[in-house]
């Protein structure tokens, strides 16, 4: 028999037991963990400047965005628990081509990540506790100590502690969010007309408007969703009303924080002409604004939302990619199948290629800190980091669509028009980032 209680979800005695679950609300987890984690800083800024240049005119942009991500999550959820197989084990079964894809694009860009999960965590804290440390140290402490809790977090704690963790910093953040959109007064009659699908009339709008789509949330944390579904104790077709709803509550969660912003950037930035720094800097210049509207109070309050925000960033990648991590040296020594069943039994999470991906992500980029950036690896992250999505679309077609798939579970014309329109969008925004790169200078 399974347990159904809402704490644990895991098969007892090794039983596997696929009688399906109703969609209930108390099953609800790994959508928050995805949510959270694909809602970074960056995320929030490149929101906040649409707002500001454009005002409402993108609102629908963004929605779309959460459409976007909904689709390749509910695939990769729908693979975990269609075949019990892992994600990584189904893209080994593509040629090994995926894997040196995978291996490089772990290798290089969980370095530079790692980096600026830190700095970006630190900047909040900075702001929230001035004169701790040295002006002229920077934010370097602090993102040394976000680094180093974060390392002993993902260290000592399972999936379950984790999830909780998130649902805790996931409300802080929806809670900052909301709050700043009604602090602002939205025009509600501009915002509805935001949804009607309309470029702006400048320069490069297209471009600005797909690669707005392709931010809103999230970028190798849609792979890792499977895994927190597996972590979750789901393995099979019986959770998969379950994995969808929660499924919908994380891009419904993903969404709000991103109008919640759009909001703020087209009432505080847009009415005011007021233009702010792309980046995390951004985030400060608006904790400033907010300090000079709305008080002090305003402004810590939003710094805390901050700091949520990109700490749970933070520790979902050192949790969820190190999972992935795990699962491919798995999967290379063994030349055998992974299942799910392997992740929800835990021993993922203790095991040493695990452990060894979280001191990766936290003390090389620790060097890089005080070191300053390598120029040819963050070209290298950038483009790596662009082709993600691309390559996630296009090979969830590929394995949704083949035998590899039970016939029941494989794509239908929705499933498989949303992931084409999917792969096409991230596949155009790869194209122009690969383009932008200096490469003279990277020869």
């Amino acid at each position: 028999m399974t347990e159904t209680t809402g704490k644990s979800e895991k098969p007892a005695s090794g039983e596997t037991d696929s009688r399906p679950r109703k969609s209930s609300w108390r099953y609800i987890g790994p959508g928050i963990v995805v949510a959270a984690t694909g809602v970074g800083a960056g995320d929030l800024v490149a929101t906040l400047i649409a707002g500001s240049n454009f005002g409402y005119t993108l609102l629908w942009a963004a929605v779309i965005g959460c459409l976007v991500k909904i689709s390749l999550a509910e695939a990769a959820g729908r693979w975990h628990l269609s075949t019990g197989r892992t994600l990584f084990d189904g893209w080994a079964s593509l040629g090994r081509w995926t894997t040196y894809f995978f291996v490089v694009y772990a290798v290089v860009w969980g370095f530079v990540y790692g980096a600026a999960a830190m700095s970006s965590s630190a900047l909040p804290l900075q702001a929230l506790f001035p004169g701790v440390f040295p002006d002229d140290w920077s934010i370097k402490p602090w993102a040394v100590l976000c680094g180093l809790v974060g390392l002993v977090f993902v260290w000592f704690n399972r999936y379950e502690v984790f999830e909780k963790v998130m649902t805790v910093l996931v409300g802080v953040m929806f809670v900052v969010t909301v709050y700043l959109a009604v602090r602002v007064t939205p025009n509600l009659g501009d915002a509805l007309a935001g949804l009607l699908p309309v470029l702006p009339d400048e320069k490069d709008s297209v471009l600005n408007t797909l690669g707005l789509i392709g931010g809103v949330g999230g970028t190798i944390t849609l792979a890792a969703y499977g895994y927190w579904v597996n972590a979750k104790g789901w393995t099979n077709t019986g959770w998969m009303k379950v994995m969808r709803l929660d499924n919908r509550v994380a891009y419904i969660t993903t969404g709000i924080f991103v109008v919640a912003m759009l909001f703020v950037g087209a009432e505080l930035l847009h009415s005011a002409n007021v233009a702010i720094a792309s980046g995390d800097q951004g985030l400060i210049q608006l904790g400033d604004i907010l300090e000079e509207e709305y008080g002090t109070a305003t402004a810590k309050f939003f710094l805390i939302g901050f700091f949520a925000t990109s700490f749970t960033s933070l520790i979902g990648v050192w949790h969820g990619v190190s999972l992935m991590f795990a699962d491919f040296v798995a999967r290379y020594r063994t030349r055998e199948q992974v299942t799910g069943e392997e992740v929800a039994a835990g021993g993922r999470e203790k095991s040493w290629p695990f452990r060894a991906y979280l001191l990766w992500l936290t003390f090389p980029p620790i060097v890089l800190l005080f070191q300053g950036e390598p120029f040819r690896l963050v070209i290298l992250y950038g483009v790596l980091g662009a082709a993600f999505l691309p390559f996630l679309a296009l090979t969830l077609i590929w394995l949704l669509n083949s035998s590899r798939t039970p016939r029941e579970w494989r794509n239908g014309p929705l499933s498989n028009a949303m992931l084409a329109i999917a792969g096409l969008l991230f596949l155009v925004l790869c194209v122009k980032q690969v383009w932008d790169q200096p490469w003279s200078d990277f020869f």
